[in-house]
Order: C-alpha cells, then structure tokens, then sequence
C-alpha cells in the first residue's frame, strides 16, 4: 500500500493450527481466507472491508508461498470478472468490495456467474453499509442476491461465527455449484475479537494447473439455449442443493428460551443489537442468553421453510427484525407460515420502523411494542429504559464530514467559488470521493452524485449556451482514483465522442484517498509489484480531448486563471484541468516517520506554521467562509474595545498556506503571517534567537516604564 504498512497484520496471517488470534473481525476473515485454500482473490476498495485489501496488498510473500493470485482490481465488475476461473476449474477465489454500489457496478459480470454457476466455491465479501454511519444511498445486497440467486450469508458479528461461515461459504457454494456473498456489516468489520486459528492451506488448484490442462464447456456460455437450462437448474438442482448444505451443517441458529409461546427471527447481522435491547428491557443478559427463543439467520437467502415451521410450532406470535425494506424476510416467513397452516401471528415492520438503521434504541422500542401486544398488558413498556438514559450511553457530538487539515481540494473550492464571484453561477456535477464534501459548507457545490467517476456524465445534458450574452458552461468533479476506475471511459470519453462543450476538474492527489490511501495507476510514489506514474494527461489525449491543463491547487492565483480560461474560452469541446496536489493525509505518513528519525539523530528540521495577527484581525471571518479549514478558528479578542472574536489558527496547521492565499485571493485582510519553526537549530540560529530574545526583553522593558 501506498504510505501505510500493514506489516503487523501481515504477522497475524501466518498464525497456524490451535494459536490465538486477536483483532479486527475484518482482518480475521482475511485469515480465514488462506485457511480455506483460495487460489485467488481480488477487489476493490472501500469501507469497510479496504482492510482485506490493504493487508493482502502487504502480503506478497505469504501468497506467493501459497500460490495465491491477487489482484487489486480496477473496479468491482474486474473483481467479480476474476470469478470466472471458479466456471470451469475447482479453483477456490474471493473478491471484495463496499455494499451496493459496488454490488451494482459488478451486476453485469455477477449476473452471468450466477447463471454459469461454478465449480470452484466462489465467495464474495461484500462490505454492507447501511444506516447513519453509511456514506452511500440506503439500499441493501438482499434484493440483489434474490435477483440472480446468489446465496447470501448474514453472520451474527461473533468471531468465531464470522471465521467459521467463510469456510462454509465455500462449501456451501461448492456443494450447490453457486456463487455465495458474505455480507460483513461496518460495524461487524471494525469489532476486535478472538478466536482459535487453522493452519493456511495452499490451494488444491492453482492457475498453472489451469493452464496445464485448459478446461471449457458450452453448457457453461451465457447464450442461449444454455441460459435457458441455467434457470432450470437453478431452482431445480442448486437450490434444493444448497438448503441440504445449510440445514445439515446448522448454518442458522436456534437459541432456546423459558418462554415458548413467542419467538424472534432476526438476522444474524442484527443479534448483537437484539441481544442488548432484550437485556435492556430484563428479557435477557448481554451475554447473548434470553428469556425469548430466538432464530439467528445467518443465511438471509435462501431460507428454509421447514426449520421456520419448526421454530414457530405452538408459537402464538412472532417478531421477525428486518432491517431495512422491502421486507422480504417477514414477506417469506409469513407465506411459508401460511402455506403450512401455522397460525403463528407474525409481526415486524409496525412494532419496527419500516425504513433506517436500526440501532439498540430503535430495536428497545419495537420490543416493547412487540412484548406489550403479546402480554396484553403494559407491563413490558413500563420496563423501557431509553438507551440515552443507560450507563455509557451519551450521544456523541455531530461531527460533519469534511476535507482534512492541509487538504489540497480546499484551495482549488475556493477559488471556484472566487471565479464565480465574478462569472456568476454555475452548473457543478459532484462525485464520489473526498471531493463530495464540496457539496457541504463553506463551500456548497455539486448538484448531484451518480456514481464513482461519474461526475462529467452527470453533465451531459447541459450543454454550454449563451446566457444573457455570457457564455456558460457546466463544471463536472471527479478524482483521479474515480477518473481510472470509471471516468476515463464513461466520462471523458463520451464527452469527446459527443464534443461536449463543458469543463471537467480531475482531481489529482496521488491516491485513492478516500478509501484509505491506496495506489493507483497515477500514484508518484515507489512500488515493485504495480504499473504506477501513468500519466491522467496522456489518457485524457488518448481518447480525443485537445484542451487540457494542469495546474498546482495551492497555487490559487493560477487556478483561478486557469478556471476562467476554460470557462470563457471561444475552444468549442470538452475540456479538463487536472487540479494536481499531493493528498496530506498521505503526506504527513509520509514525512513526519522522516521527521522523527531526522530530530532522533539531531538533524535541523524545519516546519512550517501560519498564525493570525490579533491587532490586523478585524473578526470579518471571511477566511473561514472561504476556505474551511479545521486548523482556522476563532478565539475571544485580546482588545476589550472589540465584540467579535478573532480569527486564529491551531496547533494542528501543516502549514499548506491555502488560509493566506485565500486571504489574498479574496483581498481580505493581511492578518496572517508565516512562521518557520526549527528543531535542532546550528549554533549560529540559536545566537541569533538568543540576540532577537534579548532585544525583545529590553524594549518591552522599556516600553513596560514608559
């Protein structure tokens, strides 16, 4: 990986037989990936599961020892393409990436995977990002795998259950010839915990064994007539083969209680949340023990119907909690019931909001109900304590998404919205990445987000016009990690086939920045095993675009130039600006390890800092409406004579400039000023600080009697 070594967790996947692992639920199934002898596996990043990536990405030696092929991949419909060894040879591969969006650029390659079917157990990690901490739109993987019946696996966030249902994802997807996705929930990825490992297993077929003996059949081609036979035995043959596989290995988990006459269907994603609510309301412990049966699906599709009948015999009632909607779980538990007579009253959305996270509070309150309606009385909802009001329970400070300290994007939103001061407003097509937050104050830019690289599609319809005699054209975002996994083509592309006149802003920072700081093809940095430095310029000639510049983003001055060239220019087709500056995040993982072993041996090491002079402030605060930046803040006036509280800059500031040249890019205020701090300063610096100090003491001294 780019800045970041992983080497620690690298160590953590050469554990073998019997030893104990201790960390994140994420890196675990990682392990459990070698264990279960992949031949390959891919992906592509994001949260929560870039984790599994990075960590892989780390680890050559170990899969080159177990012969395993990885591959990072350029988007997920490559990683889901890489399946493709698992249609005609026993190969064991996995790919990775984030919820559904990832789930939905992979479709079409997923799709035809479902229908060949595979030989080889295919299992997909899919990182599902639901709810309030999700950075995408709400839908969920469920409907999806129901499309192209792709079995789906749900644990419940419990180590041991994790690890042990990635080796039964690959025997369940062997034993049916189907292709498995096992869904990791981001709060699932993140937990630590601990669990009794395996030894690695290297591969039982390997790609040179592929190539000995080439291997194909044309009952396995996505063309008809073959497509037809593919449906037929799906439902056929597959499925029925697959329920064999869950309900003889006890995939899903029946937990006994004291009351018999109600039950509980949760998915196993969910039990931790329903485990709490219950103790919560004295129905149970927080060790996971309750007074009500509970079902814990940790195969969400397909379901049984025979082991739902059984689990609802001389049951009264049952809630089934279903995060999310449609509510196909309750919709399939209810026919099922149905079908075989049952007259199990089955409840869910009602007692549970049909829609949004469902956190223990939200859980707590749909219990009660549940419980309530069950007793005919009021006596569980005299339970209810607010999760709010429980030990350890306060609610955190709201903490809005936002560009880091430093950020190089900051520079380059500002002086879009200095250009269009002038220019007027403008159309602005957002995209996925660190970029998005543009959409947010201070700088509130971008009317739409359609997809990672996307941005400049997302301005196909507004071709440039005349407005009030003044030309305008729309602006379209997009990052350099977005323009390589989907908008040199989608994009850039179709803009010059369709020469359309607007100007696309390729954000070059060096990394895939948002999702963690990974290479990419235009990656300045060093690596041994990947084709990095490629040039986003030459790509963007490639496909036909003639108008082209590159500019630094903290040089504002000329970013704003540039801006309004392609914005007035009599050029008549697309055009780009590739906004360059290095990601800081990345940056100071870079320099500070340097930093530190610099002072360690004595070495002079300067840093420089930006600071705000009090008595030149006006408090006009028009800094912070321009730039953002966390570092810029404002602290009470030194001055009694003055109300307004001051501009003033942290400790945190890297010294990026972007505060200054906003200032003077807006002609502001000269409040601020540069300081440069030395550490390990020679001895003719420390004379003349020595010499400044004692002037400063003197005149102070002087100005103190006076």
């Amino acid at each position: 990986m780019a800045e970041r070594s992983f080497a620690k967790e690298v160590e953590l996947l050469k554990l073998g037989q019997g030893q104990e692992f201790h960390g994140e639920n994420i890196l675990a199934v990682t392990k459990a990936l070698l264990e279960s002898g992949i031949s390959y596996v891919g992906g592509y990043q994001g949260a929560p599961v870039s984790h599994l990536m990075d960590v892989f990405a780390d680890a050559s030696g170990l899969l080159e020892e177990l012969g395993v092929r990885f591959e990072s991949s350029a988007s997920e419909a490559t990683a889901a393409a890489m399946l493709a060894a698992s249609i005609n040879y026993p190969m064991r591969g996995a790919v990775t990436w984030k919820s559904t969006v990832g789930t939905n650029v992979a479709s079409d390659a997923l799709a035809n995977l479902a229908s060949a079917g595979v030989k080889g157990g295919a299992l997909i990690v899919v990182g599902e990002d639901y709810g309030e901490g999700a950075s995408i739109m709400q839908e969920r993987t469920h409907a999806f795998a129901m499309k192209s019946q792709i079995w789906l696996l749900d644990p419940r966030p419990e180590q041991q259950c994790l690890v042990d249902m990635v080796r039964h994802g690959f025997e369940l997807s062997e034993a049916s010839s189907t292709p498995v996705m096992l869904m990791m929930r981001i709060r699932a990825c993140h937990m630590h915990g601990v669990h009794r490992t395996q030894n690695n297993v290297k591969g039982a077929f390997l790609s040179q064994d592929a190539h000995k003996a080439p291997s194909r059949s044309a009952d396995n081609i996505i063309l008809p007539p073959a497509t037809f036979a593919h449906e037929q035995d799906k439902v056929a043959t597959r499925w029925p083969k697959a329920v064999d596989y869950i309900r003889e290995n006890g995939l899903n988990e029946q937990l006994q209680g004291t009351r018999n006459d109600i039950g509980i269907i949760v998915q196993g994603g969910l039990f931790n949340v329903v485990s709490r609510a219950l103790a919560t309301l004295g129905f149970g412990d927080y060790f996971g023990n309750s007074e009500v049966p509970v079902y814990v699906l940790n195969v969400t599709y397909p379901l049984l119907n025979d082991e739902i009948e059984q689990f609802c015999s001389g049951k009264r009632a049952l809630l089934v909690v279903e995060e999310g909607q449609p509510e196909y779980i309750e919709q399939a538990v209810s026919h099922a019931l149905r079908q075989a007579g049952a007259s199990t009253e089955v409840r869910g959305k009602g007692d549970l909001p049909m829609a949004g996270e469902y956190t223990a509070d939200v859980v707590q309150q749909g219990l009660a109900r549940f419980m309530a309606h069950c007793d005919k009385a009021d006596t569980a909802v005299e339970t209810f304590i607010p999760i709010k009001d429980l030990e350890l329970s306060e609610p955190l400070p709201q903490r809005p998404s936002g560009l880091c300290t430093g950020c190089p994007e900051r520079p380059l939103f500002a002086s879009m919205k200095l250009v269009q001061r002038k220019l007027g407003q403008h159309h602005v097509s957002a995209d996925i990445g660190c970029h998005s937050f543009a959409t947010l104050p201070p700088f509130n830019m971008g009317a739409s987000i359609m997809g990672y690289g996307l941005g400049a599609a997302s301005s196909a319809a507004f071709p440039a016009a005349d407005v009030d005699g003044a030309p305008k054209r729309a602006i379209s975002m997009m990052g350099d990690g977005g323009f390589w996994h989907n908008g040199l083509t989608s994009g850039i592309g179709n803009a010059a086939f369709n020469q359309t006149d607007g100007v696309t802003i390729i954000v070059d920072n060096g990394y895939s920045a948002a999702t963690g700081g990974q290479d990419i093809p235009s990656s300045r940095g060093e690596s041994k095993t990947l084709g990095i430095r490629q040039s986003i310029e030459s790509a963007v000639r490639g496909v036909g675009v003639g108008w082209v510049k590159r500019i630094s983003t903290y040089d504002m001055d000329e970013t704003m130039s540039v801006l309004e060239d392609a914005l007035t220019t009599d050029y008549d087709g697309p055009k780009v600006i590739v906004a360059e500056g290095e990601c800081q995040l990345n940056r100071q993982r870079r320099v500070r390890p340097l930093r530190r072993a610099d002072l360690a041996e004595g070495r002079r090491v300067e840093a420089e800092q930006f600071g705000v002079d009090e008595e030149t402030c006006t408090g006009d605060h028009s800094c912070i409406r321009l730039s953002g930046c966390p570092s810029l803040t404002i602290k009470p006036s030194q001055d009694p004579l003055r109300a307004k509280p001051v501009a003033h800059v942290d400790a945190s500031c890297v010294g990026c400039g972007v505060c200054g040249s906003v200032a003077q890019a807006a002609v502001l205020c000269p409040s601020f000023y540069k300081v440069t701090r030395i550490q390990n300063p020679t001895k003719w610096e420390r004379f003349v600080a020595n010499v400044n100090r004692w002037m400063m003491d003197r005149l102070l001294a002087r100005r103190v009697q006076a």
